[in-house]
């Protein structure tokens, strides 16, 4: 074979491979993202599709302040309800943005294929049928549920009291007091934040959501403790309340806010 014909069959192999239909998994994600939280088990929101992904389990879920991650498992894991843990895998949502999805107005590759490469990435030894099962009740979760953050999960652990440490940055934190304040009182110290919301594109016909919140010593939104995926979506951060006192010392709250998504026309 001549030079030339060598050239001729690598630029045809390079242009085959730049046509697939599905990314690279090493796209997906710098893997292992990690996320720590308290365990949340849900035992009666379990569908027939989900079972799977529960690694033959309840529900589960990580929070960690205002974010409130789905658990996804390949095989089961015992995670007790109201513990601290440290989980290593794949923020699925981060995998496919990095990916792109044009559906979304992104370059990038289908959702069917991001989540499969999602997947494969965080769980390379699924045989191919397991793989799409999963994928597919990945991609119903990201497009049912697409303010509530998924994340498919490789290793588990609970938090010792030095891993505690670490995720306060090595200090000790003495935790404030904390009251429970009626939502009507609540609301009057509402000093900056939106009442009314514009409905997000899933659920274009808006309605009212009621949001269990705990507000720290500052007056901002610490805590979301609604399961509602319309709380999910507020953005907590840009809401201000005048610091409650109680003893002449600033103490958290655990209250409810009332927020209206007007519909889209």
């Amino acid at each position: 074979m001549t030079r030339n014909q060598y050239v001729f069959c690598f630029l045809v192999f390079a242009g085959l491979a730049g046509c697939s239909s599905k990314p690279a998994t090493k796209q997906a994600a710098a893997a292992p993202d990690k996320i720590q939280g308290k365990a949340q088990v849900v035992l009666t929101e379990t569908t027939q599709l989900d079972a799977s992904l529960n690694g033959g389990g309840p529900s589960v879920y990580l929070v960690d302040g205002l974010n409130r991650y789905r658990l996804f498992f390949d095989k089961a894991s015992q995670v007790d309800a109201g513990k601290e843990y440290m989980a290593e895998g794949v923020y699925a949502q981060k995998a496919i943005d990095a990916i792109g999805d044009p559906d979304q107005g992104k370059n990038g590759y289908p959702l069917e294929s991001s989540c499969d490469s999602v997947v494969r990435t965080a769980w390379p030894a699924l045989a191919f049928d397991v793989v799409d099962s999963y994928s597919t009740s990945l991609r119903n979760k990201v497009k049912r549920y697409p303010a509530r953050p998924v994340f498919l999960v490789t290793h588990i652990q609970p938090v010792t009291g030095a891993a505690a440490k670490q995720k306060d940055g090595g200090a000790e934190e003495k935790e404030a007091p904390s009251v429970s304040v009626p939502a009507d009182k609540q609301r009057a110290l509402l000093v900056e934040g939106p009442t009314v919301l514009p409905a997000p594109l899933w659920e274009p016909s808006g309605g009212t959501a009621t949001c269990k919140v705990v507000i720290d010593e500052e007056g901002k939104i610490a805590e979301l403790n609604s399961g509602t995926q319309l709380c999910e979506s507020v953005p907590w951060s840009r809401f201000r309340y005048q610091p409650t006192v109680k003893g002449g010392h600033p103490v958290r709250v655990d209250s409810e806010v009332e927020m209206r998504f007007d519909a889209r026309k």
